[in-house]
């Protein structure tokens, strides 16, 4: 099972949603960054369950024990850091039924084909508990950043849910709009509706899917590589793991398609000495390699595939069944997405800055 991402910058991922406990190790990380553990809870209490009506009823605090890599004074080694949240509440009898029936649209049936095996209570490995570990680990990405790049940002945000669509434009939006409201969208009517949305899709049993925006702000240029390892290329593995994300786009993405060159086309152009592009169709990648303009990324995420109503499907045994949800499910995966993209964000962006250090040394 792959659960390792990244060239210098290396994360593995590891645990099960009802087991003992989630974590990761990294290995790469630089030595002497400052590191504390509030940083990295800071961002878990974004990801975590139970933190608002539109999300899983499971309490955990997602709480970060640092095992190894981190001096008594706060500060990285150089050695590999490993990062541990106990599981506190999971409910492993609400799955007793998916035991030996698949549930539609889960990795159920594919982790059986594939290993005859699985583990059913919560989904296991397939649980989106997992990103955990990637969030915690794109928290010690953000403050090697911090050293490396200072001025770099990344920001997500909700930008539709159903047919509901927040229409900002990606330059306005900020870290303080986006936790303004429970929805984590860039305006607060929007984040009404949205919410009102999601509410009434849960209350019939029901989920909704929808797309988020991500930006990243004050990149230098020439990051990312030709080939196989273009910077959209490595981001577009990075997002198109997290569970739920079915879709992936850079700048004008699937749009380009219906355009002219000359529509798309981002003319250069002088600002002192620095190189710029009068629009962001290419979303800040040219050729694979940055160009200095933001980067610009949407993720599309399914509606939640555990609902309250009653599907047909089949068992372990091959028998035709049906099958009604149980346990405790985001009825959409959208507000809590929104930290999982910028970890996964941080962690491609911290590996490609360090590959080109190592190559202007």
């Amino acid at each position: 099972m792959s659960s390792t991402l990244g060239v210098l910058f290396r994360i593995s991922t590891w645990g099960e949603s009802h087991g003992a406990g989630i974590g990761v190790v990294i290995d790469g990380c630089p030595p002497r960054v400052a590191l504390r553990a509030e940083e990295i809870n800071a961002e878990l209490r974004r990801r975590r369950p139970g933190q608002s009506g539109l999300t899983t009823a499971r309490k955990e605090d997602d709480c970060v024990e640092i095992l190894s890599g981190v001096s008594e004074d706060g500060e990285t080694l150089g050695t590999p850091i490993a990062l541990l949240v106990r599981n506190t509440d999971a409910r492993s009898s609400a799955y007793d039924e998916m035991q030996h029936t698949y549930r539609p649209s889960h990795a159920d049936y594919t982790y059986d084909a594939k290993y005859g095996i699985r583990a059913w209570a919560g989904g296991g490995r397939a649980s989106a508990r997992e990103t955990i570990g990637r969030v915690a680990a794109g928290a010690v990405a953000k403050a090697v950043l911090r050293v490396l790049c200072p001025q770099m940002d990344v920001l997500a945000w909700v930008e539709q849910v159903g047919d509901v669509r927040c229409e900002v434009s990606a330059d306005r939006v900020t870290h303080e709009m986006v936790e303004s409201n429970e929805v984590r969208t860039a305006d607060d009517s929007t984040a009404a509706r949205m919410r009102e949305s999601i509410m009434s899709a849960r209350n019939k049993g029901d989920s909704l899917g929808g797309t988020v925006r991500c930006v990243v702000r004050h990149v230098p240029a020439g990051l990312g590589d030709p080939v196989f390892d273009k910077l959209e290329a490595t981001l577009a593995h990075a997002m198109l793991s997290i569970p739920a994300c079915k879709g992936f786009e850079v700048g004008s993405g699937f749009g380009c398609s219906l355009l002219n060159g000359s529509a798309h086309n981002d003319a250069f152009y002088m600002e002192g000495d620095r190189v710029r592009t009068r629009t962001n169709n290419s979303g800040g990648i040219q050729g694979g390699i940055t160009n200095g303009e933001d980067i610009l990324l949407r993720l599309a995420f399914k509606p939640t595939a555990t609902i309250m109503m009653e599907q047909e499907t089949v068992t372990d045994a091959k028998q035709a069944a049906t099958l009604c949800g149980k346990g405790r499910h985001d009825p959409c995966v959208l507000p809590r997405a929104v930290p999982i993209v910028e970890a996964m964000a941080w962690l491609v962006l911290v590996d490609h800055v360090l590959r080109q250090k190592a190559l202007e040394h």
